[in-house]
């Protein structure tokens, strides 16, 4: 007797629920794919199905898939793998020479920034001693130009020309008050010692300026060049000035 046909979309019983022989590669295709490997596992179970089920209604060959095949979605997952890593490594790569570039920009802005706050300084602190500089030579060239009104101030203003501190200031102004009193015109008529200093004679003061007899400014350098060669520094004149009777330097 001959079985009723049975149609190839026939539902059948699976484990308390019904499913066609065509529901496991719908499901596969609407799953996403990973790999080329699990769309390959796919495909072979369901021509499995499609295998079993030709058997028992036609008897035909199984459906079976090559091992080229098997090979080939091998070789493309193995290829896909690589390339998400080299992408990755390249990413990788990219980033981290574009921080390095970015923290070197930034380290040479931050250099470049300091070298030029450093000229800002320095520029600034020029600009002050300059400034002072010129006022001090005002001040001095003020009391070289008023010297025969006021010697003494002259004097003090020129004691750092032959590297005397003001420390000094108090031997050379004793020195010079019991020399000449601080008068530019004072002459010894007994010796012939001149100016200021008492250079004798007056004459040596020439080697300074030719000025000598009327300008304090001339004595003055002419008698701290005298000092210093003679004495070391006006405190050493002083000293030797008081030791000696009657006085003299």
């Amino acid at each position: 007797m001959s079985q009723p046909y049975q149609g190839r979309h026939r539902q059948v019983k699976t484990s308390g629920r019904t499913a066609s022989h065509g529901s496991g590669l719908t499901r596969a295709i609407r799953r996403p794919a990973v790999t080329s490997s699990l769309l390959l596992a796919v495909i072979a179970t369901t021509a499995a199905g499609y295998q079993a089920a030709d058997k028992r209604q036609t008897g035909s060959a199984a459906f079976t898939v090559s091992t080229e095949a098997i090979a080939q979605a091998n070789e493309l997952s193995d290829a896909q793998i690589e390339d998400t890593a080299r992408l990755a490594a390249d990413r990788n790569a990219v980033n981290s020479s574009l921080a390095a570039s970015q923290e070197k920009d930034r380290q040479a802005a931050v250099a470049a920034a300091a070298l030029a706050d450093k000229a800002r300084r320095e520029a600034s602190d020029k600009a002050a001693r300059d400034k002072a500089r010129l006022a001090l030579e005002a001040k001095k060239q003020a009391l070289l130009t008023n010297a025969q009104s006021d010697p003494r101030a002259a004097a003090r203003a020129l004691l750092s020309e032959f590297g005397f501190d003001d420390s000094q200031w108090g031997c050379l102004d004793n020195l010079w008050m019991g020399e000449s009193g601080w008068n530019y015109s004072a002459s010894n008529s007994g010796s012939g010692a001149y100016g200021i200093p008492q250079s004798l004679p007056g004459s040596k003061m020439a080697s300074v300026g030719a000025d000598w007899q009327t300008n304090p400014v001339t004595q003055i350098r002419w008698g701290l060049q005298y000092i210093k060669s003679s004495y070391g520094t006006p405190c050493g004149a002083w000293d030797q000035w008081q030791s000696r009777s009657p006085h003299w330097y």
